[in-house]
């Protein structure tokens, strides 16, 4: 038989707040009670979150946190202080490992690691960044990157020489906007007279910044041709960067060459988008139409685009292999098909020009490609973890960037 009293009370353990703190006729449990009760659910919340397996999604949560903190810091941090900081508080994580500030501890260094990889990551890409306009500057240099756009051609010149009075500095990059049909081949070495602009500034008070990506591109002046181009032979070599940037354009050309003799117009431009990556070619109404309708994320070669290239070539791989009996029982074809899906998968990321969105979703497949090889099984949630924190070490800046705050994958 129950104890008296303790039948009406039973189901009710872990309610918050307790039901039997108030009884019939009995007043309201005061502030400190509830309060009491409200920490009591936090430290529950928090032992949950830090049980097994339940760490390691928040790590890239408080490296993207340190990123966050170095873009709103008011001047420039010591890039030394910074790193040994972070390598401190990562070390001293290690001997807590048993104990229960571990969690914590880890996520102070995440924190420390994200701030000293983003400033970091300034240093070695410091450059200079034009002021102020410059008229009629003489640029000599090799044409890097190329965008077709439905109005006006652009490119990215690597500057070699610049001839400005009034520069106070050498460029190390510029883009440059043409008339369309006019933009020179990916790999060539022109020589041009340009106008050059300093980096768009926000439009207002923390909105997007145009000026923060050139930047980080290595970009430090934007403009536009005034004249004709002249190709002519380079005096020095472009470098293996070079090279395989002309390659890849050669190949991106290509590919949009045969899809133009069997389509045109909007539809030749979106199926280059897919494959290539280039979107500047679909017209506006078009553009237009596809974000109104909620479709517009199909252009961004992102995680669905390179799922769908992974599974078709994992599942014909392996379909093809399991035709011979003989590879069938004696060789894991399973792991050569998910070896021939990641190659793929690479050569797409290659192919579409490795945006932020690309190469996450590229990542999040190559976990899961990889678990297959050795034989481990891939939890969704800890692949778009470790994807997080290889795109934010390789990129600090892609925090700040639309695609890498979609949540889609």
């Amino acid at each position: 038989m129950p104890e008296p009293g303790r039948a009406r009370t039973r189901g009710y353990a872990g309610t918050w707040p307790p039901r039997g703190a108030v009884q019939a006729g009995g007043i309201a449990p005061s502030g400190f009670d509830v309060w009491s009760a409200f920490t009591l659910k936090l430290r529950e919340w928090a032992r949950a979150e830090a049980g097994a397996g339940r760490l390691m999604p928040w790590v890239p949560v408080a490296f993207g946190a340190g990123i966050a903190f170095y873009f709103t810091a008011d001047h420039e941090p010591v890039a030394s202080v910074t790193a040994v900081a972070a390598i401190a508080l990562s070390l001293a994580a290690f001997p807590l490992r048993r104990q229960k500030l571990f969690p914590l501890v880890v996520m102070v260094a995440a924190i420390a690691a994200g701030f000293a990889t983003a400033t970091w990551k300034t240093r070695l890409i410091a450059h200079g960044v034009l002021a102020r306009p410059l008229y009629s500057v003489s640029l000599s240099g090799f044409v890097e990157t190329r965008d077709i756009r439905e109005r006006t051609d652009r490119f990215v010149l690597r500057v070699t020489h610049m001839d400005a009075p009034r520069a106070p500095f050498q460029l190390a990059r510029v883009r440059l906007s043409v008339r369309k049909g006019t933009a020179p081949d990916v790999g060539s070495f022109v020589e041009l007279k340009a106008r050059l602009q300093p980096p768009l500034a926000p439009l207002r008070p923390g909105s997007y910044d145009f000026g923060r990506d050139m930047f980080f591109q290595g970009i430090g002046a934007s403009g536009f041709v005034t004249g004709s181009i002249k190709t002519v032979a380079p005096p020095v070599s472009g470098g293996l960067s070079l090279r395989y940037a002309a390659f890849m354009q050669g190949l991106r050309d290509a590919i949009d060459a045969r899809i133009r003799t069997t389509l045109d117009g909007d539809k030749r431009a979106i199926a280059t988008a897919l494959l290539t990556g280039r979107r500047d070619a679909i017209t506006t109404p078009v553009n237009d139409a596809m974000f109104i309708s909620g479709l517009g994320h199909v252009l961004s070669i992102s995680g669905y685009h390179m799922a769908v290239v992974a599974g078709v070539v994992f599942f014909a791989v392996r379909a093809l292999l399991a035709l011979i009996p003989a590879l069938t029982v004696s060789f894991p074809i399973k792991k050569w098909a998910a070896a021939a899906a990641l190659a793929a998968a690479a050569f797409y990321l290659l192919l579409s020009g490795c945006d932020v969105a690309t190469q996450r979703s590229f990542f999040m497949t190559a976990v899961v490609l990889i678990a297959v090889i050795v034989d481990r099984r891939a939890v969704t949630f800890r692949t778009l973890a470790v994807a997080a924190m290889i795109v934010l070490t390789l990129a600090p800046e892609a925090l700040v960037h639309p695609s890498f705050q979609r949540l889609e994958a």
